[in-house]
């Protein structure tokens, strides 16, 4: 109440008119319903109960706005009904919001005792896991191996080999960094920035890429347009021992508009293009670097980090093309903030997907969580009251796999990535806090005259009638969640804190105000109403503009005058503005909801207050400006403390975690993948690709054998590898047998035998069209065939069937056809889990399966685990409404590959829609990817990480394609991975009427519409007219530049 001005002059206004509302019975809707209303009670019982302020304040102005009494009554009545209006819908979406929670609640549960069912063997004590130990998720501890790092908000980085980072979103650049410009550009991207930097100059770290959007727009600073940006170490002395290419380094990857720099809303549609970008990017690199200390052989990164969840996203796809360890901060959670909007009632759970594309937010943090090894939080409470509210993410089920996992258990091919609390680091060597006071920094004398005072510390001290009072400090932006009016408020009510403090706002930078978001200018109308309303002038201090390079000297002006950093907001998920305080020798005041609590437990320096607690605020920052005693006691707890939160003491803990992830990188010998369009290439370097494939993959498997006991892995996923390694080993043997009788023949033939062919074309069509039968199939192959007929002979143009069939369906498939299998140059089959090549020669088998991509893929694929967990699944499936208790959904065994299970659908309207099968998965922590294909009669189960777009990437990293130079057709719907083939560097061509007959049930398998992830304006898609020609076809690919007109 205290805390709410307007709300006191609600009840002011209600007790001054109630009397004459009872007196003159005057009717209304609510006396009609109620009979005799009092306002009074009801604004005591039915409004002061924590309604959404904001739509009661706008109700109070409007009831405000009139100038007799006898409107001013009527204008009250009708102000109440629309409280209790209010409060009937909030309550009606609590409800909502109820049963949503225990559908929620009773589906993890189930799938808890499930996956515990299934992990049926006692472990005592043991199964209660350890919190404090150092096993990493593959039951290994690896605190002496250091990989390579790359991180998205990523990062990319490099370690005697690299490691590396991201982050998407915002305005990112190493010096004079715009903080609160806007939304997207907050402390994150400062956290981001200086993680790079710091772990740049760390031992053993060569190289750190931070990768982000490069924006060339009018209305930003050309400096976010530069391609690359070198941050500078701290410590000068590190520059000496810099390599060629090492260090830290910002890599702007062209994505998006070109000229318009838009919100991390807007940014959804063209993270595939990002993560083409970054892909060429780490793959150039990765070259450079192998000549530079590698040898000769390409340095991969030793993990990619996303932070943000769109960075998360594209990390993901990073760390499944690159086969390279993931690890992600989520920084602000989506489903967090979408329990706090309808908490607030303002807007539907339409309205919050419309306006934050709020569900394909929360979906790439559950594939973040999916993909990733180590998720880092700042706080405990982050993961207690954040991470849980997610599918992939279950406290109770990660502790009891981790306790398996340290006995060596098996758990059924189930994981969960490990959480790490590693609070966010700051560089102190340049800050030297404050000792003096403002009286003695302005005596001076002859022999030490006073230095001059930073501009700032003018700009702030105008402000005051007396500037050596000592100084409370706000630093944030005017956002309501950072809680500055309430602040305000405390401030003007305590009249011994007015007369003994001054108090400063850094509420950001601004021009006007009327140029401001709406929600930053109200907050900050609200502020100057309150100074007004208080007579707070010469009092507080808010100051239009700052550099980020001003901010240590408002911290050391707050600290001279002997003053108190206050961080009031409603929840603060770290609060580095607490670490940077305390590094100049301010104590704190802080709130007691998240990062601060942990904070405070390592530095004690301040006190912690409830932020709705207005008289609670005053109280604490007058204890410490009144106290002297106490203000020195905090102020020195915090300068003993607070190498804790030190830059080097974050990158040991964090590069520790990155040293628990078994390491992973792409396999192959990259030493006969000279140039790609060499003509100088003999048949024996295909032979020799073959015979390195054997023997890396012998390699890969035995030292993958132990990693699979202790993941969990069963034995019949042991079996399967043991039998790929048998085949391939009998492949390569069986080869080079007939490399001896077939050497004459090479000479004549060497252009027909060259591995793969597709390193040669100088254009490749992808045909990823989901047809319905496939006779349509057919149909639309001859006319792409027929389209570019002229280069096809030639050899620059290549083709790659990408399809959810299996390859003993395409195979019959090509022979009715009359095609030959050299006519694709690549098979993409089962939804993207396997991947083929045409045979060499003309003997024995058609085709030659790659090996190395199952390497990729193999991440996580729960194999023998998954499967009876699905066929448990499928078995529960039943068609409710015709009341049949058979199934209608079975595994086909005939159809199904070792990395690939596919089921029958029977009844596809009676079945799931995708997102509760992933639901299902995530709630028993197996990590896969469910695609309905086939115009919805099949079900496909593949590695979470794999996947038809994800095969082109791929062939990208191993064969050198040019992704630019790739045209995908597609139909106008699919199988419900269709998103992702539009999308990226490539090319598309979707052929309007094919597929069409998909498309309702495309859309209600959806957790989100596609307009949110793709952009149809998109120049590198085009749409072919229906029953389109091959003319019409030649036409579009000559309007993408992929052909000579």
């Amino acid at each position: 109440m205290a805390g709410n001005d307007w709300i006191n002059s609600y009840l002011e206004a209600i007790l001054d008119v109630g009397p004459a509302l009872d007196d003159k019975k005057k009717s209304s809707l609510l006396l009609r319903e109620r009979g005799r209303f009092s306002p009074t009670r009801y604004f005591v019982e039915e409004v002061i109960t924590g309604f959404d302020e904001s739509d009661l304040y706008r109700s109070w102005v409007k009831a405000q706005a009139t100038r007799s009494p006898q409107e001013r009554n009527t204008r009250l009545e009708n102000m109440c009904w629309r409280i209790w209006n209010l409060a009937r819908q909030k309550k009606q979406l609590e409800g909502e919001e109820a049963q949503r929670n225990a559908k929620r609640h009773f589906e993890r549960e189930r799938g808890r005792r499930e996956a515990t069912a299934d992990m049926s063997e006692d472990l005592s004590e043991g199964e209660k896991g350890d919190p404090a130990g150092d096993v990493s998720v593959h039951g290994e501890s690896n605190r002496a191996r250091l990989p390579r790092i790359s991180s998205v908000e990523t990062m990319e980085a490099w370690a005697s080999q690299q490691r590396g980072k991201k982050i998407i979103h915002g305005l990112i650049r190493g010096e004079n960094m715009e903080l609160g410009r806007d939304s997207d550009t907050g402390g994150q991207v400062k956290y981001v920035v200086e993680l790079a930097r710091a772990l740049g100059s760390m031992p053993g770290v060569y190289r750190v890429d931070l990768l982000t959007r490069q924006v060339s727009a009018p209305d930003v600073d050309w400096s976010y347009g530069e391609p690359t940006e070198m941050l500078a170490p701290r410590n000068p002395e590190m520059t000496d021992e810099m390599g060629e290419s090492s260090g830290s380094y910002i890599i702007r990857i062209p994505f998006g508009p070109r000229d318009k720099y838009i919100p991390k809303e807007h940014l959804w549609p063209h993270i595939p293009e990002f993560v083409d970008g970054a892909l060429n990017h780490v793959i150039q690199m990765s070259k450079v670097l192998g000549e530079q200390i590698g040898n000769g052989q390409p340095v991969w990164p030793s993990a990619i980090h996303g932070h943000y969840a769109d960075a998360g996203d594209s990390a993901a796809l990073l760390s499944g093309a690159l086969n390279v360890p993931m690890l992600f901060t989520g920084h602000s959670l989506g489903r967090d903030k979408l329990e706090q909007l309808l908490k607030q009632g303002r807007l539907t759970r339409e309205e919050i997907n419309t306006t934050y594309k709020i569900m394909r937010r929360i979906e790439a943090e559950e594939l973040s969580l999916d993909a990733s090894e180590v998720v880092i939080t700042s706080t405990r409470q982050e993961i207690d009251e954040q991470w849980r509210l997610y599918d992939g993410f279950d406290p109770i089920l990660e502790k009891k796999i981790r306790a398996r996992i340290k006995r060596g258990v098996s758990c059924y091919g189930r994981y969960m990535p490990r959480m790490a609390v590693i609070p966010p680091g700051m560089e102190f060597h340049h800050i030297t806090p404050e000792d003096g006071d403002m009286d003695g920094e302005m005596e001076g004398n002859e022999d030490h005259p006073t230095t001059p005072d930073p501009h700032i510390w003018s700009e702030i001290m105008r402000f005051f009638n007396n500037p050596r009072k000592p100084m409370i400090l706000a630093l944030a932006r005017p956002d309501p969640k950072k809680n500055i009016i309430t602040l305000v408020t405390a401030f003007g009510e305590c009249r011994p804190l007015r007369e003994l403090a001054n108090l400063t706002l850094i509420m950001g930078n601004r021009d006007d105000i009327d140029e401001m978001s709406s929600t930053n200018s109200s907050v900050l109308l609200s502020v100057l109403k309150l100074i007004d309303k208080y007579d707070l002038y010469g009092l507080v201090a808010y100051p239009k503009h700052h550099k980020q390079s001003d901010v240590p000297d408002i911290y050391r002006l707050a600290a001279k005058t002997k003053g108190v950093f206050i961080n009031p907001a409603f929840i603060e998920p770290f609060g580095l503005t607490l670490i940077e305080a305390a590094a100049h020798g301010l104590p704190i005041v802080a709130t007691k909801n998240g990062g601060p609590v942990d904070i405070h437990r390592v530095l004690d320096n301040g006190l912690l207050v409830d932020p709705h607690d207005q008289q609670s605020i005053a109280d604490a920052l007058l204890k410490l400006v009144a106290d002297k005693q106490l203000w020195s006691r905090c102020r020195q707890n915090g300068l003993k403390n607070i190498h804790l939160f030190s830059w080097p003491e974050h990158c040991k803990t964090y590069l520790s975690r990155i040293a628990s992830c078994k390491p992973r990188h792409p396999q192959w010998q990259r030493s006969d993948d000279t140039d790609e369009n060499s003509d100088s290439e003999s048949p024996g370097d295909s032979f020799r690709d073959i015979h390195d494939l054997s023997l890396n993959l012998k390699f890969s498997l035995d030292g993958e054998k132990n990693e699979g006991n202790e993941n969990g892995t069963s034995t019949g996923s042991e079996d399967r590898k043991n039998k790929l390694e048998d085949a391939v080993m009998s492949w390569s043997k069986g080869l080079k047998d007939r490399k001896a009788g077939s050497v004459d023949k090479a000479d004549q033939n060497a252009a027909s035998v060259k591995y793969p062919a597709i390193r040669r074309r100088k254009c490749l069509i992808v045909l990823a069209v989901d047809c319905d039968s496939l006779s349509e199939l057919l149909d639309i192959t001859q006319k792409v065939f027929s389209s570019v007929e002229k280069e096809r002979k030639e050899g620059s143009v290549g083709f790659i069937l990408s399809t959810s069939l299996t390859m003993s369906e395409i195979h019959p498939f090509l022979i009715s056809s009359g095609l030959s299998a050299s006519d694709f140059d690549a098979y993409i089959c089962s939804s993207g889990s396997d991947l083929y090549y045409p045979s060499l020669t003309s003997e024995g088998r058609s085709f030659l399966i790659d090996f190395y991509y199952h390497s990729h893929v193999d991440y996580r694929w729960g194999g023998e685990g998954l499967r009876k967990t699905l066929v448990k699944w499928a078995a529960s499936v039943m068609d409710k409404k015709s009341g049949n208790e058979e199934p209608i959904v079975a595994l086909s065994e005939k159809l199904s590959t070792d990395y690939c299970y596919t089921f029958r659908l029977e009844k596809p309207g009676s079945v799931p829609p995708i997102k509760d099968v992933r639901k299902m998965l995530r709630f028993q922590a197996l990590r896969a990817n469910a695609i309905f294909c086939q115009n919805w009669t099949r079900l496909n189960v593949i590695p979470v990480l794999a996947s038809r777009c994800q095969a082109l990437r791929y062939l990208n990293v191993r064969w050198g394609i040019d992704l630019s130079k790739l045209v995908v057709f597609a139909g106008e719907c699919g199988d419900t991975d269709y998103e992702g083939l539009l999308g990226g560097l490539h090319k598309s061509v979707i052929l309007k009427g094919v597929c069409s007959n998909a498309n309702n049930q495309f859309h209600a398998n959806r957790n989100y519409p596609l307009s949110d992830v793709l952009s149809l304006d998109n120049p590198n898609i085009i749409q072919a007219p229906e029953n389109c020609s091959s003319g019409d076809i030649r036409y579009s690919l000559e309007n993408l530049g992929l052909l000579k007109e």
